[in-house]
């Protein structure tokens, strides 16, 4: 009855689902979550020398509900993890996370109490990226993976809820990690 009728294979036309996953693959815009010295590294790779604007993701938002990114660099403390979540949840979904450096991904060389052992245990990680502190060209090459991975996901509407909803039940389901007594130094009182 429309144009679909008239035009063969799907010339002109296409999914309103692989319309959305271009759309959402170019416009990336990420939320700053600069913890620790790997915020250095994200700064440079949005700054003119890598100019992350060239993929789309033109500016850095402030504000959650602008952004629909979150790159976590640098080490996240106990105390940070509330906010880091809270950031999350403000987001709106689709949503995705890249765990930049070896202190976000794993806790680093901060093996104690003060600092969570993976920002895994907190929101759920889409893409890690290993270094201490990892160079620009990593996060842009972390950026094209994540991109490949939302051209892949078709599904929109109540099926992209249910996915999300999968995915933070397996990120929350994960087992708590934390330093082992021998390293753990406590002074008599």
């Amino acid at each position: 009855m429309g144009i679909e009728d008239k035009l063969q294979g799907g010339f002109i036309t296409t999914t309103t689902e692989s319309l959305f996953g271009l759309a959402r693959e170019w416009s990336l815009w990420p939320a700053t979550f600069g913890l620790a010295c790997c915020a250095f590294e994200m700064m440079s790779y949005a700054g003119p020398r890598y100019d992350a604007s060239r993929w789309g993701q033109e500016v850095f938002r402030a504000s959650p509900r602008q952004a629909d990114l979150m790159i976590i660099s640098g080490r996240v403390s106990q105390k940070m993890a509330p906010v880091m979540r809270r950031v999350y949840d403000q987001m709106p979904n689709p949503k995705w996370v890249i765990s930049m450096g070896a202190c976000a991904s794993s806790g680093g060389v901060f093996n104690n109490y003060a600092l969570v052992q993976g920002a895994d245990h907190i929101v759920p990680v889409d893409i890690y990226v290993p270094g201490c502190p990892p160079r620009p060209e990593m996060l842009i090459d972390a950026a094209f993976k994540l991109r490949a991975m939302i051209a892949k996901q078709t599904k929109v509407g109540a099926d992209v809820l249910v996915d999300e909803q999968a995915k933070e039940a397996a990120a929350l389901a994960g087992e708590p990690r934390f330093a082992p007594k021998k390293l753990l130094k406590i002074r008599p009182v």
